[in-house]
């Protein structure tokens, strides 16, 4: 049991996995992480820290990252659907600076693996989300850095909900630009 599924994209190290599930008429059974699988598919990280959070549609959290003790991270949505962006900060990368996103929902049971040195937000596109991920160093506050979630350089072309102004917190507002980055 606990097979699963990996798709990479344009930019190394990111990937989307998605697990084998069993249902029944009873509902459905999955794994949601299994260390072997993870690790036979090339992901063979230690997580340290689980986190989970509770959004209403329209939330933009993000564009986060930890600058000194930067972290990998498995996220996922337990409940509801959100658009899941990650963006390259590594400076020796081809890719720096490029996005890459995903619908990540409690239906399509995606998971999506975002290395370090990567920035990382989503919005909520359902009335309500809980998104839950796995951590590969302890959150440490003073350390964290972020992008601006609008910046025009880097693009994102983010799937927002209709009908709904976004939400944001102060700090995610004012964030700087990838231009503040170099390379």
């Amino acid at each position: 049991m606990g097979k699963i599924t990996v798709e990479t994209c344009h930019i190394d190290g990111l990937k989307v996995i998605t697990p084998q599930v069993f249902g029944d008429a009873r509902g459905y059974f999955m794994e949601t992480y299994n260390y072997n699988d993870f690790k036979a598919a090339g992901i063979p990280e230690v997580f340290v820290q689980d986190n989970q959070s509770a959004s209403k549609k329209g939330v933009l959290r993000g564009l986060h990252f930890q600058k000194n003790f930067p972290q990998d991270k498995l996220v996922r949505v337990v409940s509801g659907e959100v658009f899941d962006v990650a963006v390259d900060l590594r400076k020796d990368s081809p890719t720096f600076g490029q996005w890459y996103g995903v619908v990540l929902s409690a239906e399509n049971k995606k998971q999506f693996f975002i290395p370090k040195n990567f920035a990382h937000g989503f919005v909520v596109l359902s009335d309500y989300a809980e998104f839950a991920y796995k951590c590969t160093d302890f959150y440490h506050p003073d350390d964290e850095g972020g992008l601006l979630w609008s910046d025009p350089e880097i693009g994102i072309e983010w799937v927002l909900p209709e009908d709904c102004e976004l939400t944001l917190s102060e700090k995610d507002t004012k964030w700087p630009g990838i231009a503040s980055f170099g390379k």
